[in-house]
């Protein structure tokens, strides 16, 4: 089975948030692919009500690394599993990237989510530096390591999500002979870690156009679409594109 994963990020208010929703459960074709989605957190409540009733699951874009106490703004992982979500991105390069979160605190809330019953969605990538330089795999070595090393995984596993930065939100796309080759480098890596089968995505500047590019290789379970999936038409036409492919 395929996996379509939109992240929302923060491109949509919680109005259009509520009406893709809306528009996805009344309209969404008939599909072969497991999807879900990502809004943000004000809006995943009311998007959880509009598609109660529906195969597309809810994700959290981010949870806090500790279940509760004194730490205002943040959204424990046994929250975001009490009002209904089946997901959560734990390490997305904007967190890391942007709000500087380290290899340790993408560790910590990786263990939340297990703790909680959610399924992570372990993103990992490196950055042009790292590309330009010939460590990418050093890089993404590395995030396995800290991330993975003596987990307790239990049944319901996770995802792992390979987001090369320097393709997301650019336009820039990783080849899909590349895609291939890093993606075979991952699962070799993660038989260090587990036995089990873990699902691998790609994501990346992903759009209708180039989605069945990537997921006709062997080596990928699916995509984490950002942009592409914030309006109908465009997610739309992307399942489409999948499930024709």
């Amino acid at each position: 089975m395929t996996h379509i994963f939109a992240n929302w990020k923060m491109y949509l208010t919680h109005k259009e948030t509520i009406i893709l929703a809306k528009e996805l459960k009344e309209n969404l074709p008939d599909s072969s692919t497991s999807l879900a989605v990502f809004p943000s957190m004000l809006s995943a409540v009311g998007v959880l009500d509009e598609l109660k009733d529906t195969e597309i699951s809810v994700g959290a874009q981010n949870v806090a690394w500790t279940p509760s106490g004194a730490y205002t703004g943040a959204v424990s992982a046994v929250l975001c599993k009490e009002v209904g979500t089946n997901y959560a991105l734990v390490g997305h390069s904007e967190r890391r990237h942007v709000f500087g979160e380290s290899n340790e605190v993408v560790r910590k809330k990786l263990e939340a989510c297990l703790d909680a019953g959610i399924i992570p969605v372990l993103c990992i990538g490196e950055t042009k530096e790292d590309l330009d330089a010939g460590k990418k795999e050093y890089r993404i070595k590395k995030q396995l390591m800290k991330a993975l090393d003596g987990l307790k995984i239990p049944e319901s596993g996770f995802f792992i999500a390979y987001e090369p930065v320097w393709a997301i939100g650019t336009g820039e796309h990783c080849m899909p002979e590349d895609v291939h080759e890093i993606h075979t480098f991952i699962k070799e890596e993660l038989k260090q870690y587990t036995d089990k089968q873990i699902p691998l995505l790609y994501g990346g500047s992903v759009t209708d156009e180039n989605v069945v590019s990537y997921t006709m290789l062997g080596s990928v379970d699916g995509v984490l679409v950002g942009g592409a999936s914030t309006t109908y038409d465009s997610f739309i036409s992307l399942i489409r594109a999948v499930d024709e492919s």
